[in-house]
Order: structure tokens, then sequence, then C-alpha cells
């Protein structure tokens, strides 16, 4: 008994000293299972959905922000609309502080520039602008996100440098411009796109006298036909501000300050010039880096990896494909800024996902005229090489009788084969909708005869009883029966 005695005891002991062995094996385990840390250049929207939704998926990452700007996670699509007045304050399209982030455990650096990256050694340094003095910093990664975005396109022309000239792309553009708008009169913007007209409102509105210029022959050439163009350039006009078509600015003259813009044969005397001739992307990073970088901004794959597999890229630093050409190109909207943020997020931390084709859905409100446009337009489709036919309505937003009907007009762009790869809506009211319902038939391959058969919803109050889309759905497959197509 006493030998059994023992020997359970040993065989206890023994027991013991095996799992406190296994206790320590998984402790020095844990231990050293490293928390995965992923370092994101850029607190813009891109940059910011990326950093949110890794969150969102993995507790334990460790992840840092570095931006240049004071600010983050704010909308610099709602700048127009502060000076404007439909926005009150700044601060009010400002959505989170870095406190904000901190609390989800997700650090923010602000005001501070990345300027070199060690790709091969998996290392950043970055600068701290602490007010006159930079203190340079080294940190490590796992994954690299580069959302540098980009910056504004200024034109080599004299002048730029004097004061009262302004680029709008960042929050303290808008403060600035506010600010001197609030103390002069007369403005000139140069570019018809969306934020130059947008801008050019807002400016109408705190009570400048205000001229838009565009090189291009048509407003927002980028998305618009000339023919749905001038339905908006008629509006804007009548509400006061001044367009000129189909010349650039050529020089800006004054000694300190802007005094006066001379554009073609005209020279407009102005206390002000907003530069909105459009955007570059930011790839000097990627270069340092060693990424590849296509024909206008860095190349990467449908999870939104660079060519180098732990460095991804988003926003409008990166080039997207375009569903309708198939090929490369640029969507510098903030739509697709963060859905290139939630994929490179889910790919980053093992959840598969693709960023898929762009159609490059716009949408805008200048004063009470909605307009947008999805796909591709007749003119850029011609551009490529696509034979295509367009179906137009002109209507009305509820029924005829309804009290506050208002004009809408669609365009639709087809090709010879019936399949709709493009729509412009311009109205006062319920255009968003329409196009998103667009966006849905042109990605699902929808032809003319299809859409003209589908079922939409009625009440006088909302809609004509065949909606507008399927009107100018009739008119394209009158058109491709005419071809015998």
């Amino acid at each position: 008994m006493l030998y059994i005695k023992k020997d359970r005891n040993y065989q206890l002991i023994l027991f013991k000293k095996r799992i406190q062995r296994i206790s320590k094996a998984s402790l020095w385990a844990v231990q050293e299972k490293k928390r995965m840390k992923v370092v994101i250049v850029g607190g813009g929207a891109a940059g910011i959905s990326t950093a949110s939704n890794i969150r969102r998926n993995d507790d334990d990452a460790e992840i840092i922000v570095i931006t240049m700007e004071k600010h983050i996670a704010y909308s610099p699509c709602a700048i127009p609309y502060v000076l404007s007045g439909d926005v009150e304050h700044f601060e009010d399209i400002v959505m989170h502080q870095p406190e904000d982030y901190l609390e989800k455990n997700i650090k923010v650096i602000t005001n501070s520039e990345v300027f070199e990256i060690k790709s091969n050694e998996n290392k950043l340094k970055y600068r701290i602008k602490n007010q006159h003095i930079g203190i340079e910093k080294e940190i490590s990664y796992d994954y690299l996100v580069i959302a540098t975005g980009a910056t504004s396109f200024i034109p080599p022309i004299s002048g730029t440098k004097l004061e009262g000239v302004f680029k709008i792309r960042t929050l303290e553009d808008g403060m600035i411009i506010k600010d001197w708008a609030g103390e002069n009169r007369v403005a000139v913007v140069v570019g018809a796109g969306l934020i130059g007209l947008e801008t050019a409102y807002g400016l109408k509105k705190m009570g400048l006298e205000v001229t838009v210029t565009e090189m291009l022959p048509q407003l927002i050439p980028r998305s618009l036909d000339s023919d749905m163009a001038r339905i908006i350039q008629e509006y804007i006009e009548n509400e006061g501000i001044k367009i000129i078509l189909g010349h650039p600015i050529e020089e800006i003259t004054g000694e300190k300050r802007v005094e006066k813009a001379i554009i073609g044969d005209q020279v407009i005397d102005t206390d002000m010039v907003i530069m909105a001739t459009g955007i570059r992307p930011q790839i000097k990073l990627a270069e340092i880096a060693g990424c590849k970088i296509g024909r206008w901004a860095i190349l990467v794959n449908e999870k939104m990896q660079t060519s180098i597999p732990n460095i991804y890229a988003v926003g409008d630093c990166v080039e997207v494909y375009d569903a309708i050409t198939k090929q490369n190109t640029q969507s510098p909207l903030g739509t697709t800024a963060v859905r290139q943020g939630k994929i490179a997020a889910k790919n980053i931390v093992g959840i598969k996902a693709e960023f898929k084709a762009v159609l490059n859905a716009m949408v805008s409100k200048i004063g009470a005229m909605e307009f947008g446009a999805v796909g591709s337009s007749k003119a850029s489709a011609m551009h490529n090489g696509i034979e295509v036919i367009s179906g137009k309505s002109r209507a009305l937003t509820k029924a005829r009788y309804y009290p506050g009907a208002k004009r809408i007009d669609v365009k639709i762009i087809s090709t010879l084969k019936g399949r709709i790869i493009g729509c412009q809506i311009v109205a006062e009211e319920r255009v968003a909708e329409r196009l998103d319902t667009m966006s849905l038939v042109i990605a699902q391959e929808v032809t003319c005869s299809e859409l003209a058969e589908m079922e939409f919803s009625y009440a006088p109050p909302l809609s004509m009883v065949i909606d507008p889309i399927i009107l100018a759905a009739e008119n394209a497959c009158e058109k491709l029966n005419k071809l015998g197509k």
C-alpha cells in the first residue's frame, strides 16, 4: 500500500510538472505571437476608411495613421456649401477628431509628413511639424497603406503666387477663401468642373460678382455631353454668374496681390482667383517605396495591393479599371475612396474582397439645380471607339397636374447592340435616386428594350405614370429600330 501511494504521488508530481511546462510553452507562444502593425499614410476618406475597417475586423491590430493635415475625417465636397451658407460652419463638416479614433485604439498623428519609405526593411520615416522645428521619427510596419490622395493642379502661368490666388482642396483652403471673400467683391473661378461651379455659386451667395472660365467649350466636360451641360450653363448664368468657355486663363497680374485676370482677349478686374483646375495624384511616396506607377497614378490589383505585396494603396492616388472602356482611369470620388478603404482593410486582415470596375457615378447640386452622370458620356464613348446612340426625354418629376412639378431631362447612352453604358440627368429634384437606379442598370448590362419594359413605382406627388428614364429608353429603342438593330 505504501508503494502504491508513493507511486501515485510520484505520478502526480510528474503530471503537475508537465502541466507547468505546457502552460509556460503556451505563454511563450502568446508572447511570441506578434500583433499585426498597419501604418496608413493619409487621413482623408480613403485612409480613415481603411483604418476603421481594419479595426472593425481585427480587435488586436496596431493601427497608426499619419497625415500632413491638422484636420481629419472631414468632407472636402462640403467646402463650397459652407461658402454658400447651406452649411453654417466649417466645423460642421468635420466628422471626427483624432481623440475619437484613439478611443478605438487607432493612433492618428497629425501635422506630420512621411518622407522616406524603406520597403525592403518595412520601415518609414516621418517628420513632425512642431512650429519651425521638424522632429524626425522612424517606425516599422507589417502592412503599409498609401492614401496620399491628390494635390491641386496649378497651370504654369504667371501670377499664381500673388496674394488673393487660391487653390481649393483642403479645409484650410476653404477657411482662407471664405475670410478673403468676406472682405472683397469680385472673384474669378478657373475651371468649370464640379468643385469650380459649386465654389462659384457659393461665392455668388456670399455677395460677390463671379466669373467662371473654362478652357474647354463646355461645363463639366469630364462627365456630361455638351447638350446636357448647356442646361446647367443656362441656369447658372440666370443666377448671375458670368461664364467664359473655350479660353484658358493666360495670366494673373498685380503688384503684390491679384488685380486682373487675363482670359483670351478679356481683361477682368478681380479681387481673387480660385484655381479649380483639376488635381494630380500624389505618387511620390509610392515611387520612393518602389511601387509600380501607371499612366496617371499607382497601379493596384483588385485587392488594392501594389506591386509590393505588403503595401496597399487607396483613394485618389491610385488608378482604377473602367467598366465601360475596359481601360485604367481615375476615380477621384469620395464614394470610391471609402469603398477602396473597405476592400484594402478586408484583404489586410485576411478576408478575401475585390474592388470592382468603376462607373464613376457623380451627382451635384448648384442652387436649385441637381445634375448627375454615371457610366460613359456619348463624347467619351466615341473617343474610345465605341459606336453609340443616345435616347433622350424631357418630362416632369411629378404628374403633370400636380403642383410643384419640375422639368427633368434624361439622356441614356447605348451601344448599337442596345446595351446601356451611360446616363445623364438634370432636374431640380430627384436626380440622385434615378442615377443610382441607372448605375445598377449599367452594371447589370441591361438593354434599352429591357429597361423600357421594367416596372417602376408611381404616385402623382412623386412621379409621372411613365418615368422619364423609361421615356428615354423608349426613345433609344426607336433610334435603334431605325438603324435595324
